[in-house]
């Protein structure tokens, strides 16, 4: 059984919008934490409604922070539990993805995907073994969980816009670097911008990349 995701929304009413951004929040934050990027986005997206989930798990010991899966060298989890936390996110993250595609009348066509640091690798797992290919995924700060897997296992191949500032101290930047080489090996439309002097964040160059990525690979988006 999947457990419900509890999120935000702005942009497009209810069974008007003909294209769907979902956030996915970093480790230790909430939906919230990037829901705020629809105001500037907005205006450029018209007829785009934007989620944002909270991940379904508390971080230990934060009485508001959540995280998609646990991380061994934060909290003291072990291997397998990361990986079994991971699998039930993933399990999570698709019901409320087809859930709320279905309530707004989408298809996965419609659907652009945009993580952060923790939300940019759920991201990248996510979309390559769906069925169905959705129309983007921009991966910001991030990195590509089990690289070595990818090709054997994915099913559909959306474009990828990956992003990371280059002075980045807690997801290193030479991880986008291994994401592209595993992206493009597996025959992924890999794009890649990188944030100078950027460290763990999303600077006002990495936002309009990823605008201008949007605007191309979502439905009516020019």
């Amino acid at each position: 059984m999947t457990r419900e995701l509890q999120f935000g929304r702005k942009g497009a009413a209810p069974g008007t919008a003909r294209r769907m951004v979902v956030f996915l929040h970093g480790y230790g934050a909430d939906g919230a934490d990037l829901l705020g990027l629809a105001d500037p986005l907005a205006p450029h997206l018209p007829d785009t409604v934007f989620l944002a989930p909270d991940a379904p798990e508390r971080v230990p010991g934060a009485p508001f922070g959540r995280q998609w899966f646990p991380i061994p060298w934060l909290d003291g989890s072990s291997e397998a539990e990361s990986r079994a936390g991971l699998q039930r996110s993933v399990a999570d993250l698709n019901a409320f993805l087809e859930a709320r595609l279905s309530g707004e009348g989408l298809g996965p066509e419609a659907l652009a995907l945009v993580g952060f640091s923790q939300g940019a690798m759920m991201a990248l797992h996510v979309a390559p073994r769906r069925a169905e290919p959705i129309a983007g995924v921009v991966a910001i700060s991030g990195r590509l969980l089990a690289p070595e897997l990818l090709a054997a296992e994915a099913v559909s191949k959306p474009p990828v816009l990956l992003i990371h500032g280059d002075a980045d101290p807690v997801v290193p930047f030479a991880d986008m670097g291994l994401a592209g080489d595993a992206l493009l090996g597996a025959g992924f439309t890999t794009y890649g911008h990188v944030m100078e002097g950027t460290g763990h964040g999303i600077a006002p160059d990495g936002l309009s990349v990823a605008l201008a990525f949007l605007r191309d690979v979502l439905p009516g988006g020019d």
